[in-house]
């Protein structure tokens, strides 16, 4: 008897592994990243004039990043708890001003954040990809 316990013990163990190994949604550094740089993008769109969103591409890449997580391990409850959580919103929304303020972003500037997005799709970065010039 022994043995089989071992067995079940081992499966158990095996088959729960992956998923008890698997950090918060809110420290997975590629999600994190994907998050705040399509936040970063969307502020830029809302204040300047000039540039505007790429909103198929930024739906593709939204479902990109579920099917990431999805592959992941995460399950959708996980992924939609994590999405509809109004503390990490506001974390990510945090994170997201504070990268547009130390790059120069100013409230009431439009050209600032016009700079920014610019150099960001000059670079042709994560947030510079969700974005295009008009």
């Amino acid at each position: 008897m022994k043995p089989i316990a071992a067995a079940l013990i081992a499966a158990t163990l095996l088959a729960a592994g992956p998923a008890a190994a698997l950090e918060p949604l809110a420290q997975e550094k590629h999600i994190n990243d994907r998050l705040v740089s399509a936040r970063i993008a969307d502020r830029i769109r809302r204040e300047c004039p000039t540039i505007d969103a790429r909103i198929l591409y930024a739906y593709g890449e939204a479902r990109k990043l579920k099917r990431y997580a999805e592959q992941k391990g995460y399950s959708a409850k996980q992924i939609d708890a994590f999405l509809d959580d109004k503390a990490e919103k506001k974390r990510i929304y945090a994170t997201a001003e504070d990268y547009l303020t130390r790059h120069g972003a100013k409230k009431g500037d439009a050209q600032s954040f016009c700079a920014i997005g610019k150099q960001a799709i000059a670079d042709k970065n994560l947030i510079g990809s969700f974005l295009v010039a008009k």
